[in-house]
């Protein structure tokens, strides 16, 4: 524990720190009359999670500069739902209206482009607002939270295995992960031991979900600077792995298949050669790529983010490993270390290191699936019977966008709270600073190469 917490402080992730923090001053009753104290001045990524804890309690935060609501929206009711005494037979006042002021630079020639929430595309809302001086972006502010599914709220009151088809379906890319994040949970609550052959079908699943995702990533980016034949090879090699998902666990996405017998270890022959078969495609696909003179004209020192300020927002993740910050959760696992892990770092922090990453990343996860499917002896089986005993329970999951962070309180062998967070709610707070200095024509390229999850932030 003393390590993990050094690393949460080393990189300034939060969660742990906040926790704590919040924790520490309620039991010394500082906490009063519904404040509490702003930490954003140390950690700007703190901010979103002031307001939010604003939104869904209403608590003041005390020196906090940004005021404005978050996960509410201009007409939501003045209502606190994470309240426990909130409910859905609460009476609402639909009347009420909190105009939202966007961030915005002035001065002479200094005009504001508004890009979402409704997109042409096929992604879910989103909002970003520019403000710009002819084509160079001078500042961008990032506004989701367009649709609140009340996941969090949904949780609450329920059994663990009650949510588990919740938890899959909060982000698509990242299924697998989050799933695990809870099996994780669910083991821990109900003091059950994991087997090797358990831990390993996990971990085969998670880096397919991964090379899935990175996949279609490094098909997108090229496409997003112009280079469109990338896009349909990445596209294809997306497809092909997302079949086999669909062959091994009867589900593309991975879908309620964590905890599941499903027999991997009799599979071992189609999946070594589907293995093989992608080993060759990446390094063809990068030698291919590394090639094209007019693409890397685009993805070099385009979309910058230093070393300094990815630690200062704590970023996580894919972007905090191509700004140079070895932070990758599966590091501090001896498990996977063992079978083969090795953490990729590039150091320029611009979208030419985003994408490189993800090549380096579908490497490693092609040797690790390797290992661990040679290792495999039998077919999982899962004692789900016992009931989860009460206390406070969290779960780290190096998903393909970066650090899950899961946290779930059980009393009376049901849900109190529920809470995940995405690392797209940490890498979105620095979106704005790999703007500077480039076009509004760069913003599809530099967006694509964080690839963050609109939905990991709508709970």
């Amino acid at each position: 524990m003393s390590r993990l917490i050094s690393r949460f402080v080393q990189y300034g992730n939060n969660e742990l720190e906040l926790m704590d923090f919040f924790a520490d001053k309620i039991e010394k009753n500082i906490v009063k009359n519904d404040k509490i104290y702003s930490l954003s001045a140390q950690y700007p990524s703190a901010r979103w999670f002031e307001r939010k804890i604003r939104d869904d309690f209403g608590l003041v935060i005390e020196s906090c500069y940004d005021k404005r609501r978050l996960i509410h929206h201009e007409s939501f009711p003045k209502v606190y739902p994470m309240r426990k005494e909130f409910n859905l037979f609460s009476k609402l006042n639909f009347d009420y209206f909190e105009p939202y002021d966007y961030e915005k630079i002035s001065g002479s020639g200094v005009f504001n482009v508004s890009v979402g929430p409704i997109h042409a595309g096929i992604i879910e809302p989103g909002h970003f607002h520019f403000s710009q001086a002819g084509e160079q972006i001078l500042h961008l502010e990032v506004r989701h939270f367009y649709k609140y599914r009340a996941v969090e709220k949904m949780c609450e009151g329920k059994k663990i295995e009650d949510i588990e088809k919740i938890v899959a379906r909060i982000s698509g890319n990242e299924s697998i992960a989050y799933q695990i994040g809870l099996s994780n949970i669910k083991y821990q609550s109900k003091e059950l031991h994991q087997s090797l052959e358990h831990k390993l079908q996990n971990a085969i699943l998670l880096e397919f979900e991964r090379l899935a995702h990175h996949f279609a990533d490094i098909g997108f980016i090229p496409n997003d600077a112009g280079f469109s034949p990338a896009l349909a090879v990445g596209s294809r090699y997306s497809e092909d792995v997302r079949r086999v998902l669909k062959k091994l666990t009867n589900s593309r996405f991975g879908f309620d298949i964590i905890d599941k017998e499903l027999n991997l270890f009799e599979k071992k022959e189609f999946i070594l050669d589907f293995l093989s078969y992608l080993e060759r495609e990446i390094n063809w696909f990068e030698e291919w790529i590394i090639d094209i003179p007019s693409l890397w004209d685009r993805l070099d020192s385009t979309g910058i983010l230093n070393k300094k300020e990815a630690i200062r927002y704590g970023c996580v993740g894919v972007v905090a490993r191509a700004s140079g910050i070895d932070n990758d959760t599966r590091s501090d696992d001896n498990f996977y270390t063992e079978n083969g892990f090795t953490s990729c770092l590039r150091y320029k922090g611009d979208v030419a290191s985003r994408f490189l990453v993800r090549i380096d990343e579908i490497k490693n996860s092609l040797f690790i699936i390797k290992n661990m499917i040679l290792k495999l002896k039998k077919t999982i089986s899962c004692n789900n019977l016992a009931l989860s005993k009460d206390g406070e329970y969290f779960s780290l999951v190096e998903s393909s966008i970066g650090e899950i962070f899961m946290y779930v309180k059980i009393e009376n062998s049901i849900i109190s709270r529920f809470y995940v967070r995405d690392p797209s709610f940490i890498n979105w707070q620095a979106l704005h600073l790999m703007m500077h200095n480039d076009i509004i024509a760069d913003f599809p390229l530099i967006n694509k190469s964080c690839d963050l999850s609109y939905a990991g932030n709508d709970l």
